[in-house]
């Protein structure tokens, strides 16, 4: 079994945003979102709910944007 970095995707209140996506971003997406269905045992989530907790992720793993951040709001 793999070891995704994402959990269960919450079912939060959507804001609205048009984005394009290269062809292989989204094939990568919708084979992740194929495997997180498979190994929580549900069907496939809808890749375009990945977008939300991948950049959540890298946002709170970023440790030059958290120092940049502390900065800015010390400033």
């Amino acid at each position: 079994m793999a070891k995704l970095k994402l959990g269960p995707i919450a079912d939060d209140k959507p804001v609205k945003v048009t984005v394009e996506l290269p062809a292989s971003l989204h094939r990568d997406l919708s084979a992740y979102a194929e495997i997180l269905g498979r190994e929580g045992g549900h069907a496939p989530a809808d890749p375009v709910r990945l977008i939300v907790p991948m950049l959540e992720r890298f946002i709170a793993t970023d440790r030059g944007f958290a120092k940049a951040k502390r900065q800015s709001s010390s400033a």
